[in-house]
């Protein structure tokens, strides 16, 4: 069959892609930027397209030509820079589905989420149900499958938090602690996709493994499969996560998708659970997930890592603001480095544009899109001043403490934010 794969390159789409092209199907794989992807899965046939931008039926004429199913594993958690809920998650598949009922009316299968409870009236979830209750009255062949918590040999978004939670030095500080969570293996899914896709199974369904823990235990469970020693559960009342909370919606305007931002708080506060009607699927458990693959030393880095990257972007914004600003408190003194190199207006001129040099990266690296080049950024102009600050007054290298030694660290940290600044 010909296959078409939303947000392929996904952490739940990419499993997906693997299993439909193991079963001997041609797939096409869409996503907003397939080029690491196209490395990695040379036998997918990749496309880039951004479903936030499709959401007319004539947007999706072309590429459904000639597909016999389509699979959705596209979503997203909130609205903010990178992302469009109305548009990713009901827009574009209202749009999508009537595009398939006047061309080969392919079998659509919705990889969704249980739509009630206390999120159910959150933007994550009703765009959700928009889409899951018009693919349901379209007459057209679908099947919905409704997960729970996935849980594979990657992570991402609350998978990605579990791991790094379970790192956390001394003690696991929770919220939620006692919430119940169901979970099942990325495997399961595409096993799922599998049997929709050979026609074996239809409709609406929920999977979750049979058993039920609560997120202390989850935690747990991986700092076991990390290799860490027991730790103390630290519960946190919810009021003390409310500025981490705000922090990651405010990080999430500026394309950075947090999984502490407030839809996921608050499905958390009452658990990851399902209706568990059986629908001929099984499921694995978390304890079973974990061990059919065992952690690597990459697996801790990660864990380790994950909570200290916004830190490390939000501290390298704050020092570059500040190079750049606090010299505007004393621009006499600060221009009067150069003033034996160059006219006082020259001094003057160059003072100023360096200083808006460096406010630019500090702001520019706390914006998602704008990250990388704001990085690389930092870089050039480090060195850059590294280069000219050693030709015209060398003798700064002699102050321990003095700007030019400072600088060198900040490059360290550069580079550390360029290797882990990549999501998936």
């Amino acid at each position: 069959m010909n296959i078409l794969i939303l947000g392929a390159t996904g952490f739940i789409g990419s499993v997906v892609a693997a299993r439909l092209v193991a079963d001997g199907h041609a797939v096409t794989g869409l996503g907003r930027n397939p080029a690491r992807a196209r490395l990695k899965q040379p036998a997918i046939d990749w496309r880039r397209a951004d479903l936030s931008r499709m959401t007319k039926p004539a947007d999706w004429d072309d590429i459904l030509k000639d597909q016999h199913a389509v699979i959705n594993c596209a979503g997203a958690l909130q609205d903010g820079l990178s992302d469009d809920l109305s548009a990713t998650q009901a827009e574009a598949m209202l749009a999508l589905y009537s595009a398939a009922k006047a061309s080969s009316r392919p079998l659509i299968v919705q990889i969704s989420a249980r739509t009630a409870g206390a999120a159910g009236d959150l933007p994550f979830l009703t765009t959700k149900r928009r889409a899951d209750e018009a693919l349901a009255a379209s007459g057209l062949p679908y099947f919905i499958l409704r997960p729970a918590l996935v849980l594979g040999r990657n992570a991402h978004g609350g998978s990605a938090l579990l791991r790094a939670l379970a790192a956390f030095p001394l003690v696991l500080p929770l919220v939620h602690a006692e919430s119940l969570v169901e979970t099942l293996s990325v495997d399961d899914v595409a096993e799922a996709v599998s049997r929709a896709v050979s026609g074996d199974i239809s409709g609406d369904v929920d999977l979750a493994a049979a058993e039920t823990l609560t997120l202390a235990d989850l935690v747990r469970l991986h700092r076991q499969w990390l290799g860490l020693p027991p730790a103390r559960l630290f519960a946190l009342a919810p009021w003390l996560a409310r500025p981490a909370t705000w922090l990651a919606d405010l990080s999430g305007l500026l394309g950075w998708r947090s999984p502490l931002r407030s839809t996921a708080m608050t499905v958390m506060s009452e658990g990851v659970q399902s209706s568990k009607v059986d629908g001929g699927l099984v499921a694995t458990s978390a304890a079973a997930t974990l061990s059919a693959n065992p952690s690597g030393v990459q697996d801790l880095w990660f864990a380790r890592l994950y909570l200290l990257k916004p830190l490390v972007i939000s501290g390298l914004s704050v020092f570059w603001l500040l190079s750049g600003l606090l010299p505007l408190l004393a621009l006499d003194r600060t221009f009067a480095h150069f003033l034996p190199f160059m006219p006082h207006a020259a001094a003057t001129a160059l003072t100023l544009a360096t200083c808006l040099v460096d406010i630019v990266l500090g702001a520019a690296v706390l914006v998602r899109p704008l990250a990388k080049r704001a990085l690389l950024g930092m870089l050039g102009v480090s060195l850059a001043y590294l280069a000219g600050a050693s030709l015209l007054e060398p003798a700064l290298w002699l102050d321990p403490l003095g700007v030019l030694v400072k600088v060198l660290p900040s490059i360290l940290l550069t580079l550390v934010a360029l290797a882990i600044l990549d999501e998936r």
